[in-house]
């Protein structure tokens, strides 16, 4: 009898990708592991369709139900004491594989100076990398909102934070709420780091690298990560935004 395997259905951002980079990196760790007896071995998909049928052969329907379907659940039960309806039904992983990737929001914040003389070309920007602006407004920044766009790292720089904060309240700011498959990710990955001098050394065609002045002037902020992006909508657009398809704010309202 052959011994027995280990099979996990796994879930993430570029998860090809990622999973490859991962099991690359485990073989190195091969020879250690032959030396005691035992050879790592793996096989993993390679395509959506392959990991459906897969999925489908080791796991049932009932075995899986989404994150994000989860956290949903949440909202439901607490919606439900407030007289809320939403959807009373969990999405399973089969479900989710056929429908594809999910459309979410994130948030852009151009800063002061940028968008008055680029916005026409930012805008063409983010159509052809197939955003669609669900929200925008101009805003003058208060100090305690700038502080909570900054990252730890720039606080703790007293010198650096000044200059941040002096900055960003120092004019009109633009902010556009953008919706796609992916948003965030996509977002982060087009504006590249935030040092313009990086970015430019990295891909002289990221938004920084364009954009950008100074670590301080760079052009732009992109929410960076999915809970961040919810909470600079609330931040930004308490009022709602002009998209149907979007449930991201009512899902996480409570």
């Amino acid at each position: 009898m052959s011994n027995p395997v280990l099979v996990c259905a796994l879930r993430g951002i570029d998860a090809f990708k990622a999973l490859a980079d991962a099991l690359k990196r485990l073989t190195q760790c091969r020879e250690n592991l032959s030396k005691s007896g035992s050879l790592l071995q793996t096989v993993m998909a390679l395509t959506p369709e392959v990991t459906f049928r897969q999925a489908a052969f080791f796991f049932t329907e009932t075995d899986f139900v989404t994150e994000h379907a989860r956290c949903l659940l949440k909202s439901i039960c607490v919606s439900c004491l407030v007289g809320k309806s939403q959807r009373s039904h969990a999405e399973s992983l089969f479900t989710y594989l056929q429908t594809g990737a999910q459309i979410l929001c994130t948030v852009l914040l151009i800063k002061p100076g940028a968008w008055s003389h680029s916005l026409a070309r930012i805008l063409r920007k983010l159509d052809l990398e197939k955003f669609r602006v669900v929200g925008m407004k101009h805003i003058n920044l208060e100090l305690d909102v700038a502080l909570g766009l900054l990252s730890s790292e720039v606080k703790q720089d007293p010198a650096v934070l000044e200059a941040h904060c002096t900055y960003l309240t120092s004019g009109t700011a633009l902010v556009l709420c953008l919706q796609r498959p992916n948003a965030v990710k996509k977002l982060i990955d087009l504006l590249g780091p935030e040092d313009p001098k990086l970015a430019q050394a990295q891909d002289p065609f990221l938004w920084r690298a364009q954009y950008g002045i100074s670590t301080v002037q760079n052009g732009f902020y992109g929410s960076k990560s999915y809970q961040i992006a919810v909470r600079d909508m609330k931040l930004f657009f308490p009022e709602g935004l002009c998209c149907a398809e979007c449930q991201t704010l009512e899902e996480e309202e409570v």
